[in-house]
């Protein structure tokens, strides 16, 4: 049994669903947080689920509760769970690119926020962004919300690297290519991705675990096409 405690975020489907069973399969203590609870997830002895909107700020005290009563130290943090919205710029209200950034950017700081006092040299922060975050990159009409929060969440990384490498907590964001999941078919109607999600999730378990090791404030393009 392994004693690690890792926090995945955006668990109810798709990528994040497939790291929760993956890390539970393997021994690991998991919180899943995420609006919907998959009854697999609930029923495995190493899965703890968290049913809040991590929009929600006061949702998330929730997790600061959980952690300081149960699991008492966080080993690996994965923010997974995103929001995306395809829609032309000037339709875009207002409140919808603020939830979009509550989502994708805001609760990504709260929530590292209430778990970096719980962690302790060796531990890993990975924040799942896009490649329509980095710049430079080749971008999409109608993810002027969703791509640029995930350019924000890439420079909120490397700065905590740089805040918090004397504690020998490491920060790194896999910025993702597509994949095939229920998010992107819903914003892409038809579109076939070139990964699946379990396939991604393979990957992203792999370097949660390891990728402190080698890398720090970095940001790793995670995409099998070009662009």
């Amino acid at each position: 049994m392994q004693n690690k405690n890792i926090i995945i975020t955006g668990t109810s489907r798709g990528i994040g669903y497939e790291m929760a069973l993956q890390f539970a399969n393997a021994g690991y203590n998991v919180l899943a947080i995420s609006r919907k609870t998959p009854q697999i997830l609930i029923e495995h002895e190493n899965i703890t689920c968290l049913p809040i909107d991590i929009s929600d700020e006061n949702q998330l005290q929730q997790v600061n509760e959980f952690i300081s009563k149960t699991l008492k130290k966080v080993d690996v943090l994965i923010h997974n769970a995103g929001s995306l919205l395809h829609k032309n710029f000037t339709e875009i209200t207002t409140q919808e690119f603020q939830n979009i950034y509550k989502v994708n950017v805001f609760a990504v700081a709260e929530l590292t926020k209430i778990c970096i006092p719980f962690m302790e040299k060796g531990s890993h922060v990975v924040t799942i962004s896009s490649m329509g975050g980095i710049q430079g990159s080749m971008k999409f009409a109608g993810l002027s919300a969703y791509s640029s929060s995930k350019g924000a969440v890439i420079t909120l990384s490397e700065l905590l690297a740089e805040e918090y490498k004397e504690n020998g907590i490491a920060f790194n964001v896999l910025a993702l290519g597509s994949v095939n999941t229920e998010m992107l078919q819903e914003a892409f109607p038809g579109y076939e991705a070139p990964l699946s999600a379990k396939e991604m999730a393979d990957y992203i378990y792999n370097f949660a675990l390891t990728g402190n090791k080698y890398y720090n404030g970095k940001v790793l393009q995670v995409s099998s096409t070009t662009p």
